[in-house]
């Protein structure tokens, strides 16, 4: 239609657009955040309508030297944060090995954490052992910082014989109930409220334990998060919801859920809750407001948002090319940096840790991964024929088998 045609006052639908696509150079101009240290720290019975400037700045504790700064720096040891360290560097080298598994054929699919180690690490380490977590798909960070057996994680990946839930989940989408890791879901935000109403039967109960959830800024379209945050603001769950945006879904960038328009954490602020902004790159910034939310539900005083402000650094899957909708070398210019390389830093510059220690814990952490990879190779992968037995299909569903599957059971066999 050309302009003669044009009606007066015609609409026009805005389709939100990244900065930068495939070819152009990454564009992070225009971008500014408050410097570390800068932001204050509220006590954790601050009301959420004194709080909505939070959910627009960003809580930064490290510097770009490793330097912690201001009131949000956390109490922790140097032995702590070794521990968080070497975590993270254990993530990121089972990621890479089980990445590379699928591209030879090993497993079906896989999902990385890239970029995001920080966040499910040091999240899981301010929250105590028995809190219940609802994690997403891409928190494996916390089945490792809770120490639960990289074997049978790559059980569950191969959906070989010792699967501890036998082959019945996609490979990735742990389950654990002994390390408090509800049952990952591939449709998106169903374990919001989930979450929610587990962390209300807790209170309900007269219960010590808070739950904590995570899901991607695209999941906060899905009308599931929106359920569940009137629940918890209503009801004050004693729950932390976490929003990871590192600004791309699948294929589309966060504008697409409403990141152009405002942040993620501002979505807390509409339903009068305490909105919480961080720089998810930044361990002990994640720590640090970790501890408040925790401090704060334990204190029965209701739930906070997070939005963590981080990046994908790899593909969103195995099922997926990030080549064709960003920049290639978008993650490695991402302002706030790498969070394993800040957190060596300092410790660096606390003379607690050293380059040489840093390489050794590298190597380490590849070498046990590989040594496990091979032990759970023995067992099998994917591509071994039947790992399960066909009758298994019908257990752990009923307590009692109803009589038409016991039928269907036995005319099968085994």
């Amino acid at each position: 239609m050309d302009d003669m045609s044009r009606k007066p006052n015609a609409l026009d639908l805005h389709i939100p657009k990244p900065r930068a696509r495939p070819g152009d150079k990454p564009d992070f101009s225009g971008w500014s955040f408050p410097e570390p240290g800068n932001t204050p720290k509220p006590d954790i019975d601050e009301s959420a309508v004194e709080m909505r400037e939070y959910a627009y700045g960003l809580i930064r504790v490290l510097d770009m030297e490793g330097n912690a700064l201001g009131p949000w720096t956390p109490s922790i040891s140097p032995e702590e944060l070794r521990r968080g360290l070497k975590y993270m560097l254990l993530t990121r080298a089972f990621d890479e090995r089980m990445h590379r598994a699928q591209r030879q054929g090993k497993t079906s699919f896989y999902m990385q954490c890239l970029g995001e180690e920080a966040i499910a690490v040091a999240q899981t380490m301010a929250l105590n052992g028995d809190d219940m977590c609802f994690p997403s798909y891409r928190q494996q960070g916390i089945l490792i910082a809770r120490e639960y057996p990289l074997v049978d994680m790559m059980h569950q990946i191969y959906s070989n014989a010792l699967d501890p839930l036998k082959g019945r989940q996609l490979p990735i989408m742990y389950s654990s109930k002994k390390e408090g890791f509800f049952t990952i879901s591939g449709n998106l935000a169903t374990q919001v409220p989930q979450a929610v109403g587990w962390a209300m039967a807790s209170a309900y109960s007269n219960d010590g334990r808070i739950a904590a959830t995570w899901l991607g800024d695209g999941s906060t379209a899905e009308g599931d998060f929106h359920a569940a945050m009137t629940f918890a603001a209503v009801y004050k769950a004693p729950v932390i919801i976490n929003v990871v945006n590192n600004q791309w879904a699948i294929s589309s960038f966060q504008g697409i859920a409403g990141g152009e328009n405002t942040t993620f954490a501002a979505r807390g602020v509409g339903y009068g809750m305490p909105p919480l902004r961080v720089d998810g790159n930044d361990f002990l910034a994640v720590y640090a407001v970790t501890k408040w939310a925790a401090e704060r539900a334990r204190a029965n005083l209701g739930p906070t948002l997070i939005e963590h402000f981080t990046y994908r650094g790899g593909p969103h899957s195995t099922s997926d090319d990030p080549a064709k909708y960003r920049p290639a070398d978008e993650g490695r210019q991402w302002p706030l940096g790498d969070p394993i390389e800040r957190l060596r830093d300092h410790l660096v510059s606390l003379g607690e840790w050293s380059e040489e220690q840093h390489k050794q814990a590298q190597e380490e952490a590849v070498e046990l991964v590989r040594a496990t990879g091979r032990e759970a190779e023995k067992v099998g992968v994917l591509s071994t024929e039947a790992p399960q037995k066909r009758a298994e299909m019908f257990e752990d569903v009923y307590k009692d088998v109803p009589w038409h599957l016991r039928q269907q059971r036995d005319e099968m066999g085994s």
